[in-house]
């Protein structure tokens, strides 16, 4: 499996950003609320990352050696996707309540204690743990470099052309 593309993430965050700016002037004009989510989203962010790095500590006490219990390959794949899902989903909640903040920004002199401001700027705040948490969690589920001869090398394999070091994701 491969690595996130932070290009992609840049990507979704700035088209989301643009959309979420769009759609809040879009709102703004129509005298509608601003479409930032509330602080049971937040809650709902905090406990999907949450639970993404508890899988991901799982798996790396299993690489550094606490193998009290057999870890499942599938399992440690799987918490490698939650873990991308959740840097994507971070990076477009992020662009999206950017957008909204950036559009709400000179209201704010007006309104000093609107909430679509501050929802908007707690959801960015939870955007950004969801990419760092992403991102995290997949380094935890990176394998380490075949072993083909028995000394650690990874010498003789078909994948000997590789650096020490480098390994692959679950």
């Amino acid at each position: 499996m491969g690595n996130i593309r932070y290009r992609w993430l840049a990507l979704i965050a700035v088209v989301a950003g643009v959309a979420g700016w769009l759609v809040n002037d879009w709102a703004t004009r129509n005298s509608l609320p601003a479409p930032a989510l509330s602080v049971y989203g937040l809650l709902t962010v905090l406990v999907i990352a949450g639970t993404t790095l508890f899988l991901g500590l799982r798996v790396r006490r299993w690489q550094q050696g606490n193998r009290d219990r057999e870890l499942d390959p599938i399992a440690a794949a799987r918490t490698l996707v939650l873990a991308q899902a959740n840097a994507y989903a971070g990076a477009l909640l992020l662009g999206w309540h950017a957008g909204i903040f950036l559009d709400q920004l000179p209201l704010w002199a007006l309104r000093p204690g609107h909430t679509a401001t501050w929802a908007a700027l707690a959801m960015i705040a939870g955007g950004v743990l969801m990419i760092a948490i992403g991102l995290l969690v997949q380094r935890f589920c990176r394998l380490p470099p075949d072993d083909f001869n028995g000394n650690g090398g990874n010498t003789g394999g078909p994948n000997s052309a590789r650096e020490p070091g480098d390994g692959e994701y679950a």
